[in-house]
């Protein structure tokens, strides 16, 4: 082989290299979307269900052939539930990881808290679990253009409560509700908004602050007034504290409430005190749609655990973005905000989505469940 030769094969070798390396590269161009929760901290059982979800659906997506045949990454960040952390989180997810779209929060204090963010940097956001109105909606008649939720609102959510509660038979309520939470606050108004609607009494209305662990004061107050259902629109771990004590002074009323108290830390804290508590919420893994049954399967594989509605709204939230993506054939965040706005009939594990362009909220019923040896059975799906 002479030298002339050995030259032109040598250039056709590094040629055809750099051609397969280029092809490679592009295949391996990920797209990017951001989540912020919390991992650790007071609601790290919410958080950790999102994680897994979150894994469980962008690998099915992945395996599917991701999404404009590319695949997905989803980019996880911790922040303890915070309302100054969640803002540093999502200005990392926009500023340095160059996310197109993010997930995020459970707690409303905090979706509020990134929604200025968000709306200054155009990047299409969905709440999985926030229910707050003004998460979306900061005054009436107006829409955060760029903040979407995969969750009902409080009003919605307090409204189904009530309404359940009412055809339990229950006339006379005491409501206890967290001052520092925006969710128990929008919760605990409507509530009493439909339950004074459907001809019920609220007996009482109780405040306490998340952290606080000694609630026997407010107990005994609202023992006084003799409610027939006691409500508490708390998140779990004060809701576990709160039903406990309550039965250790020998109260035996009726507890209900919404989605805050959904978690298996509930029985954890509680054990057999919350038996037989009423919890309204988004999700049952009992559904037997296909859709579900499924999802539950791989989130059992994953976490080793059964998913609950935290799960299953973390991962309608990305599969929502997906959707989104692929309509819109386009990873532009402007692009990606256009078509969020036209979901419309998108299966889910929590039902059919189809947002409201007027709100950002998706049009989804509630579900009833009880709390039957330690975990949430389901009763009935209801409409507020």
């Amino acid at each position: 082989m002479n030298r002339k030769t050995l030259l032109w094969l040598s250039l056709l070798i590094l040629v055809s290299l750099s051609v397969w390396t280029a092809g490679c590269s592009k295949k391996a161009e990920e797209i990017k979307i951001g989540y912020s929760g919390p991992l650790s901290g007071d609601g790290a059982a919410w958080g950790q269900q999102e994680k897994f979800a979150l894994e469980v659906a962008e690998k099915e997506i992945n395996d599917a052939g991701g999404v404009l045949g590319r695949p997905i990454k989803v980019i996880m960040y911790d922040d303890r539930g915070d309302k100054v952390e969640v803002v540093n989180t999502v200005k990392r997810l926009i500023t340095q990881d160059k996310v197109v779209a993010i997930i995020t929060h459970n707690y409303s204090s905090c979706s509020l808290a990134v929604a200025p963010v968000v709306e200054e940097y155009k990047i299409p956001t969905v709440t999985n679990m926030a229910t707050h109105p003004t998460v979306t909606v900061p005054e009436p008649g107006k829409v955060r253009p760029y903040y979407f939720r995969a969750t009902f609102t409080t009003e919605v959510e307090g409204g189904a409560l009530a309404v359940f509660v009412a055809e339990q038979g229950f006339k006379n309520a005491a409501v206890i509700y967290d001052l520092s939470q925006d969710y128990s606050m929008g919760l605990k108004d409507g509530f009493i908004k439909k339950f004074k609607s459907l001809g019920g009494n609220i007996v009482a209305e109780e405040s306490i602050k998340g952290g606080e662990e000694d609630f026997r004061a407010v107990l005994t107050s609202i023992q006084a007034k003799n409610p027939d259902v006691i409500i508490l629109t708390t998140f779990y771990k004060e809701g576990a504290l709160i039903v406990k004590q309550a039965r250790e002074l020998g109260i035996q009323t009726q507890f209900a409430g919404g989605a805050g108290l959904e978690s298996d830390v509930l029985a954890q804290l509680a054990g057999k005190a919350v038996e037989g508590m009423y919890v309204i919420t988004h999700f049952t893994p009992e559904d037997p749609r296909p859709i579900v049954q499924e999802f539950r399967k791989k989130f059992k594989e994953k976490a080793n655990l059964e998913p609950d509605a935290n799960g299953a709204t973390a991962r309608d939230s990305l599969y929502m973005i997906v959707d989104a993506i692929k309509r819109a054939n386009s990873t532009d965040p402007q692009a990606i905000r256009d078509a969020l706005e036209k979901t419309a009939n998108l299966e889910g594990a929590t039902g059919t989505i189809t947002i409201n362009p007027a709100t950002h909220n998706p049009d989804m019923d509630t579900v009833a469940t009880v709390v039957k040896d330690g975990k949430l059975s389901f009763v009935k799906r209801v409409k507020p």
